[in-house]
Order: structure tokens, then C-alpha cells, then sequence
């Protein structure tokens, strides 16, 4: 069966959460009277994530590390016309899957993201979460955390990812919303994992991804930020 949707995830040193997330995502697949491709790309050259996977139905490949190099990489592999890119830590709501395909049934839709929300019960989370989702519905720009997809064209069109160390998600949505694609945001929000905020504090992490998206907008190369985000 030819698939739908192409479900493309880079992944570095994500062993112990790996196959938590690919059931996940064929539970959700289950629903669906239509195929998905579930590829894994990994940047590390241990392929340490890959060696994880139980799952014989899986695309396994290996790239260069660096999320943009790597889902470029997912996408060559990809033969469906709809392109999910899918943080390792993120999962989608209930209906996911075929809710993409309903918006995509718009032709001049060209691409989407979810809304956020934050797997811990803390309620500053709940403000971030808040926050995030009315930022980017104002700027029309997701963060990848938030699950954007593509129709394959259009990923295409635009040139795909750039191979940057940083804030490739934002660099292209402004190159889709510079041609006046139009993107949909889907209310039902995928849950992405705390351990970022978690790790480095909750209100630090969300005023420094603030200040480096400023950054990046007034011409701070991605290289010099990703300096401040490891």
C-alpha cells in the first residue's frame, strides 16, 4: 500500500524513548484506512538510536548530524506526498494523522504545525504552552517541536531545510511565508517532553529561545547561537 503521510524523525542519542515513540505513532496509524512510512534518521555515527528500534517496518537511515541535514535526509527517502517532521519527544494528539490530510485537502494550504502543550503538570507550563501556541499563530511560525508538515511539493519548492546549526525550522518559515504559502495551525496540541525546560529552568529556556529567535532575526548567524543553546 502506498503511504499517505511520510513521518520523518532525526534522532541523536534517543535510544531509551525511541520505540515509546514509534508505537505511539502506529496507534495512531491504526486509525487510519490509509498507509504511513515511519523513517528514522539518525546523526549520531554510533547509530545508536537506530540499534534501539524493535520494529522491522521501520526506515532505518544514517546522516551527517544536525536536525536540518538530517531531515533533508529523511525527506529523499520519503515516497509520499505529505512530509511529518517529528522531534523524537513529541507526540501527537488523537486524530493527528488524518486530521493533517483533512487541511491538506485544501490546495492552497502548504504546509502546518500543532499547538504546543508540555508534558509536566507545573502550571508555569501551562503559560509557556499558551505563550508559544499564540506566538506562533501571530507570526506564523512554528517552532519543529510543534510537529510541522509539508506537502512534498512544497518542502520541494522551497529548497528543504538549510543544513544550519540552529533555528532551521524558523528560517523556513520565513522563506514560506516570504512567498505567501499559507501555513494551518491545528488546535489539538501535540506534547512535546519537559526535560529541556526541566533541565535548565522554565523560564530561562523560554526567554533565551525568545532572545535567539530575536537574534536570528536581526542577522546573528546560526552558528554563533547554537553556542548559547547547548
Amino acid at each position: 500500500m502506498i503511504p499517505v503521510i511520510s513521518v520523518i524523525i532525526p534522532v541523536y542519542g534517543e535510544a531509551k524513548g525511541i520505540n515509546r515513540t514509534i508505537d505511539a505513532l502506529k496507534s495512531s496509524a491504526s486509525q487510519m484506512l490509509w498507509a504511513i512510512e515511519i523513517i528514522v534518521v539518525d546523526g549520531d555515527p554510533e547509530k545508536g538510536t537506530l540499534k534501539a528500534i524493535n520494529d522491522l517496518d521501520i526506515i532505518k537511515t544514517a546522516s551527517p548530524a544536525g536536525r536540518g541535514v538530517q531531515m533533508n535526509h529523511g525527506a529523499r527517502a520519503a515516497t509520499s506526498d505529505l512530509l511529518l517532521f517529528l522531534h523524537a519527544d513529541t507526540v501527537l494528539p488523537a486524530n493527528a494523522l488524518q486530521t493533517m490530510l483533512y487541511v491538506c485537502r485544501d490546495k492552497n494550504v502548504a504546509a502546518g504545525a500543532f499547538d504546543l502543550s508540555i508534558n509536566d503538570s507545573h502550571p508555569v507550563f501551562r503559560i509557556i504552552e499558551k505563550g508559544a501556541s499564540l506566538r506562533s499563530r501571530i507570526t506564523r511560525i512554528p517552532f519543529g517541536d510543534q510537529a510541522i508538515f509539508f506537502k512534498s511539493e512544497c518542502f520541494w519548492a522551497l529548497g528543504g531545510y538549510k543544513p544550519i546549526a540552529l533555528m532551521e525550522d524558523v528560517d523556513i518559515m520565513l522563506r514560506l511565508r516570504k512567498k505567501g504559502y499559507k501555513i494551518r495551525f491545528i488546535a489539538d496540541p501535540v506534547v512535546t517532553s519537559a526535560r529541556r525546560w526541566k533541565k535548565e529552568g522554565m523560564i530561562y529556556t523560554t526567554l533565551r529561545n525568545w532572545m535567539l529567535q530575536l537574534l536570528f532575526h536581526m542577522g546573528v548567524s546560526p552558528e554563533k547561537l547554537k553556542a548559547h543553546y547547548d
